[in-house]
């Protein structure tokens, strides 16, 4: 009975043995499930493994599934191309469609900010692919002078290299400092204080006055009569409120809310009031015009006859007996006529 259950359980043990070698095998062609993409790194992949996980935002969308230098996988047309790919590190990895849900393809979020980064998992050091969006203006997308064998998915440095780089450049502005320089300026302006709060310096001097002017200020303080003072403004306070309660001031407050609903009544009613004599002015003008086109002949008429008025008289001045006999006299002879 133990040997034979000694034999079963040797069995099933081979036969686990051998199903878990059959899927280290095979985990390449199940990694593989899913669409192919491609980034490049140009910083150490150092914890990344084939199998490795590729999160977005912390989820699992799909596997790493190789890794390798660009430089053997893309044959450079020149110097430049071979340069740039001995210096960068290709990763490819196989995203899962359900995972990723019913977002834009990869390859059309690109254009939105879709970068990938080295990201690892706490203090462990295992390292993944992380997936996010970041600004274009900050991060623009890698165009390789080699055409990609599948879509390309730009990288973006990791948070470790952007600390480093941000260390080393400060670290570079530190060098490039003048430290003696600036410890000398230091110790002059130290010194200069020194002689300034020392015996008859000029900050010794203003502190001085500044300490007398805050015991003046304190002697008049003491010296004032705070009650009495107290007691003026309390009386003030007072008067004030008894003006703002008088109905003196609610009943002027009160005229002048009248007087001025009655200015805007009058207000509302100006523009009738214009309108009104604007048109009684054009009906004077109007009354005008007609006048004086009836006084032209009149005018005309009494310019006539008092010509011939004129006329009239100068005849009678000159011939009195006109107006008696009715005919002019007779026109004197010419001179020398004999007569």
């Amino acid at each position: 009975m133990r040997a034979a259950f000694a034999v079963g359980l040797l069995v099933l043990v081979g036969l686990g043995i051998g199903f878990g070698f059959l899927m280290f095998l095979t985990q390449d062609q199940l990694a593989q499930r899913g669409s192919l993409y491609e980034t490049y790194f140009s910083e150490s992949v150092q914890g990344l493994e084939v199998g490795s996980a590729v999160r977005f935002r912390g989820v699992a969308v799909g596997r790493v599934t190789e890794i390798a230098l660009v430089g053997a996988r893309y044959a450079p047309t020149d110097r430049a191309a071979r340069d740039a790919a001995f210096q960068l590190v290709l990763v490819r990895f196989a995203l899962d469609p359900r995972a990723l849900g019913q977002g834009p393809p990869p390859e059309e979020a690109v254009e939105f900010g879709l970068r990938t980064r080295l990201a690892s998992q706490g203090l462990t050091g295992v390292a993944y692919i992380e997936l996010d969006y970041v600004d274009i203006r900050r991060f623009p997308a890698f165009q390789p002078p080699w055409r990609p064998q599948v879509p390309l998915i730009p990288s973006m440095p990791s948070t470790t290299i952007q600390v480093q780089t941000a260390a080393e450049q400060l670290l570079q502005h530190l060098q490039e400092l003048d430290l003696r320089a600036l410890l000398d300026n230091v110790n002059g302006l130290i010194g200069e204080l020194r002689a300034q709060l020392g015996q008859g310096g000029d900050a010794q001097v203003a502190l001085a006055e500044a300490a007398a002017l805050l015991a003046t200020l304190r002697r008049a303080a003491e010296a004032a009569d705070a009650p009495a003072l107290f007691a003026e403004l309390q009386a003030a306070a007072a008067a004030a409120r008894r003006l703002l309660d008088s109905p003196d001031l609610a009943r002027a407050i009160a005229q002048g809310g009248t007087a001025m609903e009655a200015l805007r009544a009058a207000a509302a009613r100006l523009p009738g009031t214009i309108r009104e004599l604007d048109a009684g002015m054009r009906s004077a003008r109007a009354a005008t015009l007609d006048l004086q086109a009836e006084m032209v002949p009149i005018l005309r008429d009494l310019r006539a006859v008092t010509a011939h008025l004129r006329e009239v008289t100068e005849a009678l001045r000159r011939h009195p007996g006109q107006a008696l006999l009715g005919a002019p006299p007779p026109p004197p002879p010419p001179a020398g006529s004999g007569r």
